[in-house]
């Protein structure tokens, strides 16, 4: 059967009965009458998890959950059921889909997971029960062409065989139809490390009526994978062990797409109403042919592949713009960027597309989706922007691709090979942004191959480069994981009560609840062990929102423990450090007090507030696009990045220094209390960081205004013009606290976005007092002239670049130091002007006397330190002129170094070599020169004191070699 007709089906239904809205608000309505709840999907690009390139399965954001470290007080803590449809991208890392999307007709890089979780509620016969009747007797899919498969276990990994969930699988279908497979298909994980388990996939044969259990988990289009549940209760750890985990979870994924194309009754899932809108956009803007559904050898001309590949990247590349990412050089972005590349390459090549095409695509994508994720119409002109930069600018790349291809096609044929190198490839591909099989059909049309395997090596490198980097929690070795914090709850030790981190200076007094070395806890420690403590309450900060942790002392009887770092892992609040002296031991049971190093807090807590207040004033200057990228906050300094499409000027990078200042020199009171999340959010201005989810209730930070005021009257325009943020960090009580503001530095770190870095206080004092400084002295310079002038200007600039004053100063110095440059430059042209006519002037005249006294050369010595152009211009002019040879001397009085240069008519050159000349000149100073050309070479020595000597060796070997 040609790929893409439609198959018959025992089903009744038809195409016109399950468009796709319906296939996904019938998942909905089937778990939500299952007690689940609908939570919302996360972005594409993750939030505080750096494991992921992408969100890249539906379970990604409920890691805090089965890893047993979610807040308390984070809404996720609450729930035991939850479904949703997750927004998807698989393309780079463990799962990456990028090489097979266009050639086949059920791969792609962006696609949606209906999911339903059990977070330690039911497990295996309650999810493959409720997976069967909702394929069976909702969409109504014919029960004969559902194949279960499950995991047959792995002896080298010590696991055993999942007969729990083939046994299940046995109540609904024969034997021949639940199939055992090993760890690549049937043991799932997300990423190298994290929470994993096996696995039940059930698969659909889209044909019926015949033995498809060899197909199945064998790439054929025609049976097909449609939904995974997975048995989560392991977690995998960096050294690669599996441990279990706490409470055994549901993790289920059914593929959207797959199933809308089952359901419409199409062979391939291009074929539904999810892209043929796309498609027909496509078409009117390329002016292709219609798309037919082709594949491999049927699909002659690759049309059809160009047209899942365009459809497939512009729905990935509008989904991670919009959720904050865009195409770059790095991680992600790099990704982003070999994805759009290959989008317009194909649209280019193969559907012989005009420039812009693939920006011009957005409108339609956002008119099929935009329903069910609004984001997509907030962010459209962002979206639609940010193609047509990136494609614009591949754009001039292409044209170099081509010759590059071109000329390694041509170097192939002219030593009458027929492969092109994988090196080849993999250039075109990683500087060109050329995907490999379309590399291939270029070659193919040349009658030559590529070195494939020589490509997958080359590229090997590159991948690593987008792979999940795998980072350590701060605390070092000991990181509190699920085990540790569910072994807490059975010791019936409660998370930690930290609200008495907002209080300031003021000692705290608690008790030790638990000492946890990093593999176990124990009873007590001594002296010179790192430990983590766990207290019953703290006043300690432990690190997170971009705050740096807290350090400074936990105090008894038992002596002194030294706090060096505080994490939070499920709500217990774990204080990393050792215990001091000779003989101290700690115990559980210990009453002791927190001494937090206030004096440090006091510096974090102002770079805290002004954040906040850059925040604000980076909207106001720039624009309601600015949403913040993530932000550090350290004792020194702090740190903030932002969405941005370019550097920002002087002129607003000053305007937003300036709203800061104000509102410190305004004296703002800050204000911070809880409320609901839901009252939170409604306050007109509210700022939160995209993506993030906050406990409920969440803790409001405002600058200038009372939160119940705030929180009384939400809908007020007049709290547009103050600082409200979500936030639990710690913050200074008046502005006035923070004394000083300094915007040091603002750089882009990504397309798109931009970093601040900025410090307060006395730092920020000692900023603006050293770019005064640096102003005096350069009004001081700019009275000076010569080379006092020059040599206080090439001081100045290095100083001026490297010195953390603020950013628009900085920019105003340069241009001051530029106009003392220009000063400088004016003058040496002046005197580089006059040593021309002074060695011109002196040299001519000791020619003319030469000549008036019947001398074959002439040599002279005039003064223009070490001006080797005025030099040369005098030897050229006394050889113009007075047709004789020349060499002009001239010394630097304070080096002493010595430059000269010789001219010898051509008359005189069969006698007088110019180098040899200048050889005999440059000996006595211990010089080096040049062999020259016509006629004249030049050179220069350090002993200058031997300027007598030279001048004689030099008219010595002139007289020899003229006179012979």
């Amino acid at each position: 059967m040609a790929h893409g007709v439609e198959p018959q089906s025992n089903s009744s239904t038809t195409t016109t009965d399950w468009p796709a809205n319906r296939v996904r608000e019938t998942f909905f309505r089937f778990f939500q009458d299952n007690g689940h709840k609908n939570w919302p999907s996360s972005p594409v690009v993750p939030v505080n998890d750096p494991t992921l390139l992408f969100a890249n399965a539906g379970m990604n954001q409920f890691k805090p959950i089965f890893l047993g470290n979610v807040d308390p007080n984070n809404p996720l803590s609450k729930l035991t059921r939850a479904f949703n449809t997750q927004k998807c991208i698989r393309a780079g890392g463990k799962h990456n889909d990028l090489d097979d999307v266009g050639k086949d007709t059920y791969h792609h890089t962006f696609f949606e997971m209906l999911g339903n979780w059990s977070f330690g509620d039911y497990f295996k016969k309650e999810a493959i029960s409720m997976a069967w009747d909702l394929l069976t007797k909702v969409y109504k899919l014919p029960s004969d062409n559902i194949y279960a498969t499950y995991f047959g276990g792995d002896k080298r990994l010590g696991l055993d065989a999942d007969d729990e969930a083939k046994e299940i699988w046995l109540t609904f279908l024969p034997h021949n139809r639940v199939l055992p497979f090993g760890c690549k298909d049937n043991f799932w994980e997300m990423g190298d490390t994290g929470p994993c388990g096996p696995c039940t996939e059930i698969h659909f044969d889209r044909l019926g009526g015949r033995d498809a259990s060899a197909l199945v988990n064998n790439d054929d289009p025609t049976c097909i994978e449609i939904w995974n549940l997975v048995f989560i209760q392991f977690n995998r750890e960096s050294d690669g062990s599996l441990k279990y985990l706490p409470a055994k979870h549901v993790d289920t994924g059914l593929g959207f797409e797959r199933l809308t194309s089952i359901l419409q009754k199409k062979m391939s899932n291009y074929d539904t109403d999810v892209f043929m809108p796309i498609f027909n956009a496509i078409q009117q803007a390329t002016g292709a042919r219609p798309y037919s559904g082709k594949i491999g050898l049927d699909d002659v001309d690759n049309v059809d592949m160009a047209y899942r590949v365009v459809a497939d990247h512009i729905r990935t590349l509008s989904f991670a713009i919009a959720d904050g990412s865009c195409p770059g050089n790095e991680g992600r972005e790099y990704v982003l960027r070999r994805i759009l590349r290959r989008a317009v390459r194909y649209g280019k090549e193969v559907l012989k597309a005009p420039d812009g095409f693939f920006s011009g695509l957005v409108s339609a994508f956002v008119e099929v989706m935009g329903g069910i994720f609004p984001e997509l119409k907030q962010y459209e002109v962002k979206i639609r922007k940010t193609i047509e930069a990136e494609e614009a600018s591949f754009g001039k790349t292409l044209l170099k691709g081509i010759e590059k291809f071109k000329k390694a096609a041509q170097d192939v044929e002219d030593v009458k090979g027929k492969v092109i190198s994988g090196q080849d490839a993999f250039v075109l591909w990683d500087t060109y942004g050329f995907p490999y099989d379309l590399t291939e059909l270029m070659a193919n049309e040349k009658n030559l191959s590529v070195d494939k395997a020589g490509y997958e090596t080359a590229i090997e490198e590159a991948r690593k480069r987008s792979r999940n980097a795998q980072t350590k929690q701060a605390g070092g070795a000991i990181v509190m994981d699920a085990d540790a914090t569910s072994e807490l709850h059975k010791r019936g030790v409660a998370p930690t009560d930290d609200s008495s981190k907002f209080i300031l200076f003021q000692d705290h007094e608690t008790v030790l609840k638990a000492i946890y070395s990093g593999s176990e806890f124990l009873d007590s420690a001594i002296a010179g062990d790192e430990v983590g403590v766990v207290l019953e309450t703290t006043s300690y900060y432990a690190e997170q929102g971009g705050q740096i942790f807290d350090t400074g002392s936990l105090e008894g009887s038992f002596g002194t423990f030294q706090v060096r770092n505080v994490q939070s892992y499920g709500g217990f609040v774990l204080h990393i450090g050792s215990v001091g002296g000779e003989c101290g031991r700690i115990s559980v049971g210990d009453k002791v007090t927190c001494k937090v190093d206030y004096d440090r807090r006091a510096l974090i807590a102002p770079n805290h507030t002004c954040t906040h207040m850059l925040n604000f004033a980076l909207r106001k200057v720039l624009g309601d696009h600015v949403d913040q990228k993530g932000s550090i906050v350290l004792a020194d300094k702090l740190r903030f990045d932002f969405s941005h499409g370019g550097p920002i000027s002087a002129d607003d990078l000053k305007k937003i220094e300036l709203i800061v200042t104000e509102q410190i020199e305004d004296e703002l009171d800050v204000f911070a209390r809880e409320a609901t999340l839901t009252d939170a959010k409604s306050i007109v201005g509210l700022r939160a960081v995209f993506g993030e989810v906050y406990p409920d209730p969440v803790r409001v930070v405002a600058i200038g205004r009372k939160v119940e005021e705030l929180l009384a009257d939400p809908n007020n325009n007049e709290w547009l013009s103050i600082s409200t943020e979500l936030c639990g960090g710690t913050h200074i009580s008046n502005t006035r606290e923070a004394k000083a503001f300094a915007l040091l530095s603002e750089e882009g770190i990504a397309k798109g976005t931009r970093r601040i870095t900025a410090v307060t206080t006395d730092p920020a004092f000692q900023a603006n007092k050293l770019a005064s400084s640096f102003d005096q002295e350069i009004s001081d310079a700019s009275k000076d002239d010569g080379i006092i002038l020059e040599k206080k200007v090439a001081s100045l600039k290095p100083r001026v670049d490297e010195a953390a004053i603020p950013a628009w100063r900085k920019a105003e110095l340069r241009t001051k130091i530029s106009q003392l440059q220009d000063q400088v430059r004016k003058a040496q042209k002046k005197i580089a002007e006059e040593n021309v006519q002074k060695a011109i002037k002196a040299a001519t005249e000791m020619a003319e006397t030469a000549d008036k006294n019947g001398k074959a050369f002439c040599i002279s010595h005039v003064d223009v330190g070490l001006d080797t152009t005025a030099v040369r211009e005098a030897v050229l002019k006394v050889i113009e002129k007075k047709k004789i040879p020349m060499m002009v001397f001239s010394r630097d009085e304070t080096t002493k170094k010595t430059v000269v240069c010789v001219g010898v008519p051509n008359k005189n050159q069969h006698k007088l070599e110019p180098s040899e000349w200048l050889k005999a000149a440059l000996d006595p100073i211990k010089g080096k020169g040049g062999k020259g050309k016509n006629g004249v070479a030049q050179g220069q020595g350090p002993n200058g004191e031997c300027l007598n000597q030279a001048m004689e060796s030099a008219t010595k070997f002139a007289e020899m070699k003229l006179t012979d």
